[in-house]
């Protein structure tokens, strides 16, 4: 386990941006490295301060930039390397931290380690991938790449069939094929993705958030003992040569997770949280028609603070470019209560672009770059009400995806000059979070009442708050001392009693 937790993250809000779809500064249609510079006064104004790039790497965009042809380019359609080396600088000198996307589990079919890999003759590269012995045999139910050169074997992949996996080794070895996680090719493919972290790190990268964590040693248990021990190593080496550097894993399970080198870890749908049945199911517990559960979630997620109490931290996203948007189940007030619950709980919170004004998820998008039924939560970013919302002076026709086309869909620009909107609401949640310790990333939390309205409590040695939302149409009244210091909707202390409007969400100083 990593022994270092950088100093940062105890008061770090995220922004995750889709590069492809956030800002284009040079009318092709797709956003770009300066489109993110442009706008890093926008993320400080909302009250960010660290942001995650999903990949931004050389790549033939199977896989939306998660199967890398060059591990160590930018994508020319997004700038060059030194354009992301000005994305770090900037944002540095705006006391910003920022994150990139690391894939280590596959490559493009493309990468020329992979093309190395396909050749007959023993090389460097031959044990870079996972290769089977013969072309004529049982994978086991493992998805591969049959007789694609002369090489006699087939490529196990990880995920589409343009992403071929990399060799971290196989925790229960079963086949002759099946190389052990320490043998030389699985520590040679380590060393490899170590020195491309070391190259990003040098240029002024603050760490990454890391895809498909949980799955790049192969055969593992169901404790993922064998994921645990490989990224132990990669968290050893950032221990020694760049302690302040964080990771933030894609895993769903932070019991495990955090015993590894990672010091965040998301909690996400469909992986055993119960984070679903907060907002993405036909009866979200943050609608207002107050028929949602609590309960689940709320047991799961203790269990998971039992089980890293210490280790580090368990992330909430309002989402991101592989699920639904927020707005896609809950509308108007309704995303104010569950942003009052994302910022107001441990961990360090993650906003996906375009959800602080409550961007809607698009229906029926034809696929782009293996998005399929995702592509609808990857739409531009909406800026203002002029030629494509702000987001590009290209043609229409020429833009990566095609913009949300609702008449009521939101913008920036109108939401700041609104003080009633979601955009200012989402402002003033951070702000207050920013300026209380007990509800930043690793003050406790305690949940006193899971029905209606939800009543958590945030402590710490210094202070201690009391969070109430009540997502319902119904006033609740919660017995509860102390000082109102948020209130969003109608609330009122008396008597030792809050009595809680409809629709509000209130924080007692207690």
């Amino acid at each position: 386990m990593s022994k270092r937790q950088p100093k940062w993250l105890d008061n770090a809000v995220f922004y995750e941006i889709y590069p492809q779809s956030f800002n284009d500064t040079n009318a092709d249609g797709i956003g770009d490295l300066q489109g993110i510079i442009e706008k890093l006064d926008y993320i400080k104004e909302l009250g960010c301060n660290a942001i995650w790039i999903n990949p931004c790497f050389d790549s033939p965009f199977n896989d939306a930039g998660y199967d890398v042809r060059d591990y160590k380019k930018v994508a020319p359609r997004y700038g060059t390397n030194e354009d992301l080396k000005r994305v770090f600088d900037e944002a540095h000198k705006r006391d910003m931290h920022v994150l990139l996307d690391l894939v280590p589990g596959h490559t493009s079919v493309e990468h020329p380690w992979f093309k190395e890999s396909m050749k007959p003759e023993k090389n460097e590269y031959t044990d870079r991938f996972v290769w089977t012995d013969h072309v004529f045999m049982d994978t086991k139910g493992m998805n591969t790449l049959r007789a694609i050169s002369d090489r006699d074997g087939c490529a196990v992949l990880n995920f589409f069939s343009s992403q071929p996996a990399l060799n971290y080794g196989f925790y229960k070895q079963e086949e002759p094929w099946q190389q052990g996680m320490d043998d030389p090719g699985p520590e040679a493919t380590r060393l490899a993705i170590q020195d491309v972290m070391r190259f990003w790190l040098k240029m002024g990268c603050d760490g990454f958030r890391v895809d498909m964590a949980a799955w790049c040693v192969k055969n593992d248990d169901e404790n993922r003992t064998g994921n645990i021990y490989f990224w132990n190593k990669v968290g050893k080496f950032l221990d020694e040569e760049f302690p302040d550097a964080a990771m933030v894993s894609e895993w769903g399970n932070p019991d495990q997770s955090l015993q590894g080198g990672f010091h965040m870890d998301f909690q996400l749908m469909g992986q055993g949280t119960n984070y679903e049945d907060l907002f993405r199911c036909d009866e979200p517990y943050f609608s207002s028609r107050g028929k949602g559960n609590f309960k689940a979630y709320a047991e799961r997620y203790n269990k998971s603070v039992a089980a890293t109490e210490g280790k580090g931290l368990i992330c909430i996203p309002s989402g991101n470019h592989d699920i639904d948007r927020l707005a896609r189940r809950l509308k108007g007030n309704e995303l104010k209560m569950a942003f009052a619950f994302l910022l107001s709980m441990p961990g360090a919170p993650f906003i996906y672009y375009g959800d602080e004004i409550g961007m809607n998820y698009v229906e029926g998008l034809i696929s782009k770059e293996g998005g399929y039924q995702r592509t609808g939560s990857r739409t531009p970013m909406q800026w203002d009400d002029g030629l494509n919302d702000g987001f590009s002076t290209a043609d229409p026709k020429d833009l990566y995806i095609k913009m949300d086309d609702a008449p009521d869909r939101p913008n920036v620009k109108a939401q700041m000059a609104d003080p009633s909107s979601l955009w200012n609401e989402v402002r003033r949640l951070i702000k207050i979070r920013k300026e209380n310790v007990a509800l930043r990333s690793k003050a406790k939390v305690e949940f006193l009442e899971t029905g209606y309205p939800l009543v958590l409590k945030r402590s710490c040695k210094e202070q201690a708050i009391t969070v109430i939302i009540n997502p319902t149409n119904e006033e609740k009244t919660v017995d509860v001392h102390g000082t109102i210091i948020y209130a969003c909707g109608s609330a009122k202390l008396e008597n030792g009693k809050c009595h809680v409007g409809a629709g509000t969400a209130v924080f007692i100083e207690n």
